[in-house]
């Protein structure tokens, strides 16, 4: 890995500990001196304050196995800010039980529940600020001033290379520095370069076997990281399962890690998500539907027919629209705005200021409430709260072949798309998005998109 990741990626865990004792520190204090005017401090005598941070010590050390158990010293992976604070709340109230847990089993006697909770919360407070602290004066060390970059070789000569190279040349942040790019791999021109190259990095894998072979033996002589993207047959092998049939052993590819025990937690949050959305959100509910009803005559609900996996469904939205069509919907009236359709690219039909939109409509679509309703297709099973764009009939048998990739699991109300900004995306883009999140789902990528989500309901009001 990188030199940069490396080094931070260490520091990371003195940090976390010196925070940890920090958060202690400060609910001690926020308890005895602050707080104590409103409620009288009892616990001073038994647990002065040299006793109380030997305690801490001991609970940093528990906080930090449970870090490490999360993942969050993993040094694989760099991962985003939202995904790293949902596995510091997670692993830190692991922690906090296990110390409540402890406590019960001792029988002890605890005179503060404000310790516990108030350090909890604080260590969750204070952890995220560190991490804050080291992600920026790592991007500022490795930008500003280099530090710890990887000079590398791209060798390529597809989309996919010439992507690559613009997205490390845009972003320096990322730690890579590209000191050559080639077509073919060029072992004479490699040697010349010396010991002023750290890695090499092969985009297109269709080269002659003993050429890459050459050069991967070249690479681990003159002990240079070799680094390779995986060809389509490699990215199938990805998610495999070995079973046998009768006596013979079958092996099975599979398009998504999406199965067993995952499929079954997959729903049972949607399940729950769903019922406490529509119990949560039902006073919105009638306040739109009484908007909806003033401004124009008319359904509050619509029905769009849409394709979820291989099933066909009617997906729930509050209606945007004037209504035209005898289903409430003003379907008709696209023919005559094709002209209109800013994403032309592809099947997808999207117009930014639809003269088909009323003034509520116009309101419930940038702050994403249209789409509300279709917390009742979760519930149903119609859709999952987290997956690709429900697709409509006519779109997809505009669909080329790799495009149907989309439709290998069940659509979702929100994804990777959508808080990525699918109304601005070319279809390409949405389905390649849409593609990723199919090949490596996991739940913690599921709860980091239901984040952003919620974060661009009260923020982003760019939808059409």
């Amino acid at each position: 890995m990188k030199k940069a990741d490396l080094f931070f990626n260490v520091i990371r865990l003195p940090i976390d500990f010196g925070m940890l004792l920090l958060a202690g520190l400060t609910a001690y204090l926020l308890r005895t001196q602050i707080l104590a005017s409103l409620r009288p401090v009892y616990f001073e005598l038994n647990l002065p304050l040299i006793n109380y941070m030997s305690l801490v010590l001991l609970v940093a050390l528990v906080f930090i196995c449970a870090y490490a158990v999360s993942g969050l010293y993993s040094m694989k992976v760099r991962i985003g800010k939202a995904e790293e604070l949902l596995k510091i709340i997670v692993a830190s109230s692991a922690g906090v039980m296990l110390v409540i847990i402890f406590i019960f089993l001792r029988q002890a006697l605890f005179n503060s529940r404000f310790l516990v909770l108030g350090a909890w919360f604080l260590a969750i407070i204070f952890v995220a600020i560190g991490r804050l602290l080291i992600r920026y004066f790592q991007h500022v060390a490795v930008t500003r001033y280099n530090f710890g970059i990887q000079r590398v070789v791209l060798i390529g000569n597809d989309i996919v290379a010439q992507g690559l190279k613009d997205q490390l040349t845009k972003h320096p942040d990322t730690g890579y520095r590209i000191i050559a790019h080639w077509e073919t791999p060029q072992l004479e021109s490699l040697a010349e370069f010396g010991d002023t190259v750290d890695e090499v990095l092969l985009i297109t894998p269709s080269y002659a076997d003993v050429t890459v072979i050459d050069l991967v033996d070249f690479c681990h002589e003159h002990h240079i990281v070799f680094k390779f993207v995986p060809n389509l047959y490699q990215t199938l092998t990805k998610h495999l399962d070995v079973d046998t049939i009768g006596a013979v052993p079958v092996i099975e590819l599979k398009r998504t890690p999406l199965d067993g025990w995952g499929r079954v937690f997959k729903r049972v949050i949607d399940i729950i998500s769903a019922s406490v959305g529509l119990i949560i959100f039902s006073p919105i509910f009638l306040i739109v539907a009484i908007l909806i009803k003033s401004e124009t005559s008319g359904p509050v609900l619509i029905r769009q027919e849409r394709v979820s996996g291989k099933n066909k469904f009617f997906l729930l939205k509050f209606r945007s629209m004037i209504a035209v069509d005898p289903d409430g919907s003003a379907d008709s009236l696209k023919e005559g705005l094709l002209e209109l359709n800013e994403r032309q690219a592809g099947p997808l039909f999207k117009i930014k200021n639809d003269p088909r939109v009323t003034k509520i409509g116009r309101f419930i679509r940038r702050t994403r409430i249209d789409e509300l309703p279709q917390f009742w297709n979760v519930l149903k099973g119609d859709i999952s709260l987290v997956g690709p764009r429900p697709h409509l009939p006519n779109e997809i048998n505009k669909y080329e072949k790799h495009h149907k990739k989309v439709l290998a699991i069940k659509a979702g109300a929100t994804g990777l798309a959508q808080i990525s900004g699918s109304s601005d995306l070319d279809f390409d883009e949405e389905v390649t998005l849409d593609s990723f999140y199919i090949e490596n789902w996991s739940m913690s990528m599921d709860l980091k998109i239901i984040f952003c989500t919620i974060f661009k309901m009260l923020h982003d009001h760019s939808a059409v």
